[in-house]
């Protein structure tokens, strides 16, 4: 007879729009193949992210166990979203979108205060607090030229 696998949590990553979270794709998909109701995410999300500035991107890692319980825990807005929200980028398509080609299309600028206050709001998330306020400034430049923005002193 064949071993039974021991049951084990599985994780899912999601960014959903903050306070809108809804049991349509991608949520709805990504819970229920798990076992999860996702009406319950939905509604546990959006009271815990009514505080915030309605239809900015939250990451959220759901942590489901073996018995279909989960819980949740939000991170930073995507720093790609706070880089464009900085430079006044206007949405396009109902979303925030930078450069087609990065490197060859500047779609705005940021400054470098821009730059330490994200890699600020960035360094109060409990995994990136280890890292260094200088490396978190140059992983957040490298991101803002990826996202077709010039970098300004």
């Amino acid at each position: 007879m064949a071993r039974r696998p021991i049951a084990r949590d599985q994780i899912v990553k999601l960014i959903v729009a903050a306070g809108q979270a809804s049991p349509s794709p991608p949520v709805g998909p990504a819970l229920g193949s798990k076992g999860v109701k996702s009406i319950d995410f939905c509604k546990e999300f959006n009271a815990r992210t009514a505080h915030m500035t309605p239809g900015v991107p939250i990451p959220a890692r759901v942590t489901v166990r073996p018995d279909r319980s989960f819980h949740f825990e939000l991170r930073t807005p995507t720093t790609s979203h706070l880089l464009l929200q900085a430079a006044g980028v206007k949405e396009r398509k109902n979303r925030l979108r930078g450069g087609g080609s990065a490197g060859k299309e500047s779609v705005g600028e940021v400054t470098l205060k821009h730059v330490y206050d994200i890699a600020k709001v960035k360094h109060s998330e409990l995994r990136l607090s280890g890292l260094s306020l200088e490396g978190l400034c140059k992983s957040v430049i490298a991101q803002a030229r990826s996202c077709g923005l010039t970098v300004v002193p």
